[in-house]
């Protein structure tokens, strides 16, 4: 860069001295020399912008991921109101509350459809309450969609997931 600059300011002393004199040479060196600092800054700025760009497509913005990581944290604490670990530990008011709150993230907008569609399958099993384990299951199938759906999630092998 301060070489490109060096050649520009030369050029341009050079090329004013030859038609203006040194008062000439001062500006034309100057003139280029600003020329190549101006160049050099659009060039940087839309690097920096096609490089954000880039990035943004490959990451996103990570809405999405924090929202189906609150509604996978919501359900697991309503699950946790659903079946306590000892009988009378959590009230009515509680479990309600929680409840809500849940249903109300699993119908956030920038969910993914598959989290939306995991996360019903769950509420409609803590809701029915019936059998612990297929509660579990559910959980447990929702936080793998939750897994999937985070950016730079890829599977080594058909068995593992990284």
């Amino acid at each position: 860069m301060t070489l490109m600059m060096m050649c520009a300011g030369s050029a341009g002393g050079f090329a004013e001295l030859r038609l203006g004199g040194w008062l000439g040479a001062g500006a034309g060196m100057l003139a280029g020399m600003t020329a190549v600092c101006l160049g050099a800054r659009i060039t940087i700025s839309l690097c920096r912008l096609q490089t954000q760009d880039f990035l943004r497509q490959i990451v996103g913005d990570g809405r999405a991921e924090a929202s189906a990581d609150a509604v996978l944290r919501g359900i697991m604490l309503y699950e946790a109101a659903a079946f306590p670990l000892a009988a009378g530990g959590v009230s009515a008011a509680e479990r309600e509350s929680r409840r809500t709150v849940t249903y109300q993230c699993a119908a956030f907008d920038d969910l993914p459809l598959s989290v939306r569609l995991a996360a019903a399958e769950t509420l409609e099993a803590v809701d029915r309450g019936q059998d612990r384990e297929q509660v579990r299951d559910t959980v447990w199938a929702l936080a793998e969609v939750v897994r999937a759906c985070r950016a730079g999630h890829l599977n080594v092998r058909d068995e593992q997931a990284s």
